[in-house]
């Protein structure tokens, strides 16, 4: 705890938190925000949400989601529990705790690209006020709250510990699992000083089922790190296996099925055309790009993403060579991609390796097209940058028009076996095409 002289605002904001009268502000309400929000509406707590995107701010002031596994009731119930959402910073004076959650992306170079957390900070500072609480979630790599957040704090006149408090705690959130919603996953908290871990830990155990504690903001940070790296490593492995079983006849995902019976020592992992989503993707090269200042390099996990990131290109391979055998070049083929979700049964695009997919599908000349009922339209990518592109609407006669269809992402919507009645090519990357009787040659996998 902070000094005798500093303990009355500590207290003040405990007690705060504990009655539950405490306003918690949320900035960045996309897939980590929202969710997060809902949880601590849930728990009992008024929630003043910020975003930079008016457009997402009036459709919550209608009791509208733009995410979809929130459905707009969901919104609605919030608003009746005193749920508001602003584009306005200059209201961050306002609430007791201040929770970050903006994106982390990597730059062109892999780099970690913390601008929109440095931003947020600037915009915390500039409205900061004694008793305020502030918390990252945002994913990062060790470090980044005592050394990119904390000095940023610092410059204005205020003083972590005695007149504000700062704290570490990893989002996990996983969209579209309806087992584990926000408030059902363990939250891992750290501070930058114990009064911080004292209040976070209040504040999340007032909406979460669980908080475990640790001992500084950069355990906290590592362990995000480790859980993402940890994934991005096993299905690295079964991808590189996926590849070498393919050549030598064998199927990956029997193999894997075989290997789950263990009832210890193997958890299953399956492959892919390559890795997507807000984190697995871009977390080992945060990690990696640490240990470079540390004078140290992170070979595996190196490794493990020069195999992830190769995946796209066995898919085209394939899926030139299921063409080729069909007497058809790759270049001038119609080609329609099903999924552009990063995983099944979501809305959320980012990261999809069905992007790149996609580019190589167009720089080899292709007409490439793509079905997903989550996603109408395209989204401005990293990757890509703007295309003018819509979902298509899948008929007899349109799957019939196709040369191929590549499976990117394994929809439970989808009716695989009317898709394989119609298509006269499908290569499927997800096994989604398990069980449902077809031609030989009508499906390949990949």
């Amino acid at each position: 705890m902070p000094p005798a002289a500093d303990w009355g605002l500590c207290q003040e904001l405990r007690d705060r938190i504990e009655a539950k009268s405490a306003l918690v502000g949320i900035i960045g309400l996309g897939y980590v925000g929202l969710p997060l929000a809902r949880a601590f509406s849930n728990g009992g707590f008024r929630v003043l949400g910020f975003d930079s995107d008016p457009t997402k701010v009036v459709r919550l002031r209608r009791g509208e989601s733009y995410i979809g596994h929130i459905p707009d009731a969901t919104v609605q119930e919030m608003q009746a529990r005193q749920f508001n959402a602003t584009d306005s910073l200059f209201r961050l004076d306002e609430p007791d705790a201040i929770i970050i959650c903006v994106p982390t992306p990597l730059t062109a170079a892999r780099e970690p690209d913390l601008s929109y957390v440095v931003q947020s900070a600037r915009a915390i500072v500039d409205r900061l006020r004694p008793g305020q609480l502030v918390v990252l979630e945002s994913t990062t790599y060790p470090g980044t709250t005592r050394q990119v957040v904390l000095p940023i704090l610092e410059s204005g006149s205020l003083r972590v510990g005695r007149d504000y408090f700062l704290a570490y705690s990893p989002e996990r959130e996983d969209p579209g699992n309806p087992t584990y919603t926000g408030a059902a996953i363990p939250k891992v908290v750290g501070g930058i000083d114990s009064a911080g871990l004292t209040l976070a830990s209040a504040l999340y155990e007032r909406a979460m089922t669980a908080v475990v504690p640790v001992s500084t903001c950069e355990v906290a940070e590592a362990c995000k790190i480790l859980e993402n790296t940890y994934r991005a490593v096993n299905i690295a492995l079964v991808n590189e296996l996926k590849v070498l079983y393919d050549r030598m006849g064998i199927d990956v995902w029997e193999v894997i099925d075989a290997a789950r019976t263990k009832p210890f020592g193997f958890q299953a992992f399956y492959p892919g055309p390559g890795l997507g989503g807000h984190c697995i993707p871009i977390d080992p090269f945060y990690l990696a790009w640490v240990a470079r200042k540390y004078g140290l390099s992170t070979r595996f996990i190196e490794l493990a993403g020069e195999v992830n990131t190769a995946m796209p290109d066995f898919v085209v391979s394939k899926i030139s060579e299921a063409l080729n055998d069909r007497g058809k070049p790759i270049k001038g083929s119609r080609i329609t991609l099903l999924g552009m979700a990063y995983k099944k049964d979501v809305d959320d695009p980012r990261e999809s390796p069905g992007f790149e997919l996609m580019g190589q599908l167009l720089r080899r000349g292709t007409v490439v097209h793509y079905n997903d009922p989550y996603i109408p339209t395209l989204p401005q990518t990293r990757r890509l940058g703007h295309l003018p592109m819509a979902s298509q609407e899948l008929s007899p006669e349109y799957l019939r028009d196709q040369d191929c269809l590549v499976i990117v992402t394994d929809h439970s919507a989808y009716d695989w076996a009317w898709i394989a009645a119609h298509a006269p090519l499908i290569v499927d990357t997800r096994d989604a095409m398990r069980g449902v009787a077809v031609a030989p040659g009508h499906v390949i996998r990949a």
